[in-house]
């Protein structure tokens, strides 16, 4: 592809030669001939002297002499550019000889059904969306268009994925929420889960992600989340708008979390609280109550982080604050000894 036809796809401004011909992408150090790489952090500046890419994308005309595209979003630019130069690949439409797809089931223009793969009675399966082999799609679920599910894939009775949503492997949509009742003698007995779950447009879910359907109503993944792997979201917890949620977070049953909002790796939260929009909790945090929104949380529980630092401060110090407290509670000691004593002597000489 002509640097000048990816200027134009991207939106981007063109500076030098347009005709160079770019056939892969990659990083500053390790580009090549060829290659387009891109300047998101100004750290990496120095590498773009001794690059041998064949075009950049940099944020300022004046970063560097090569050709080169300019973003106010380099980043972003490239992952775009990366999508059209590596495009990746896409099976052939069709159901492969090995998949069982119920005659009740409705696959729109364009779907691939892969081995082994299973369609469930009445689910429907927007145009052209991917299911991989060994997906197995139950009764009554509705897949949206272009949508791309990958092997291992289940997607429980009655849930409901909107368009271009994204499975990685191993992912289980709407299995039964973790619901029970205790009768006198202790016993346990199975809360039935009569509910679904709803993922809008443009969610991309990681793999060995667990979503539990709802007790009752619905779990919700708003559109534009981005759920990373091995995270539990229990029932009725609703995910808002382009919220972020990282690698082994568990959330707890009816938990609503608004838009924007990241979390990072291994937060836990309780069940039933609120965390508001355009929010951070930061890595290992523990939720036990709700959060205002706009503010950044760290520690467990989490505080904001104002606080949070001066508690790992505190804490970082607590040897030595320990070792001064005994040095302070024996020199006491020693005082009160002083002072024994001189009581004796004023008793003795009177």
């Amino acid at each position: 592809m002509k640097l000048r036809e990816l200027a134009g796809r991207l939106g981007c401004e063109l500076l030098g030669d347009g005709e160079v011909e770019i056939r892969g992408v990659s990083g500053l150090e390790r580009a090549g001939p060829g290659d387009l790489t891109f300047l998101a952090n100004p750290r990496y500046a120095p590498l773009l002297a001794t690059t041998r890419a064949a075009a950049v994308i940099v944020a300022s005309a004046n970063e560097s002499t090569l050709p080169r595209l300019v973003s106010e979003n380099p980043y972003l630019a490239f992952a775009r550019a990366v999508g059209l130069i590596c495009p990746p690949a896409r099976p052939e439409p069709g159901v492969h000889p090995s998949a069982q797809v119920h005659p009740t089931a409705v696959l729109g223009t364009g779907v691939h059904v892969g081995a082994l793969a299973v369609v469930g009675a009445r689910a429907r399966v927007g145009a052209r969306s991917v299911l991989h082999p060994q997906v197995v799609v139950y009764d009554e679920v509705t897949i949206g268009e272009d949508c791309l599910l990958h092997s291992g894939v289940q997607v429980r009775e009655r849930c409901r994925l909107g368009d271009r949503v994204i499975v990685q492997n191993g992912a289980v949509i709407g299995g039964d929420g973790f619901g029970f009742a205790r009768d006198a003698e202790g016993r346990y007995h199975k809360f039935p889960q009569v509910g679904t779950v709803v993922i809008e447009d443009d969610v991309e879910i990681g793999a060995n992600v667990a979503i539990d359907r709802s007790t009752l109503g619905a779990t919700v993944i708003r559109r534009g989340a981005k759920i990373d792997n091995l995270v539990q979201i229990a029932h009725n917890v609703v995910i808002g708008e382009n919220t972020v949620v990282c690698g082994l977070v568990g959330i707890s049953g009816s938990v609503t979390i608004g838009d924007n909002v990241t979390i990072a790796g291994q937060v836990g939260m309780a069940d039933h609280v609120t965390i508001g929009s355009n929010t951070t909790i930061g890595a290992q945090s523990g939720v036990s109550k709700s959060l205002e929104g706009g503010q950044y949380y760290l520690g467990s529980p989490a505080v904001p982080i104002g606080l949070a630092s001066r508690q790992y401060a505190v804490w970082a110090n607590l040897p030595e604050l320990s070792k001064r407290v005994r040095e302070l509670e024996k020199r006491l000691e020693e005082i009160a000894d002083v002072k024994r004593r001189d009581r004796g002597d004023r008793r003795e000489d009177s």
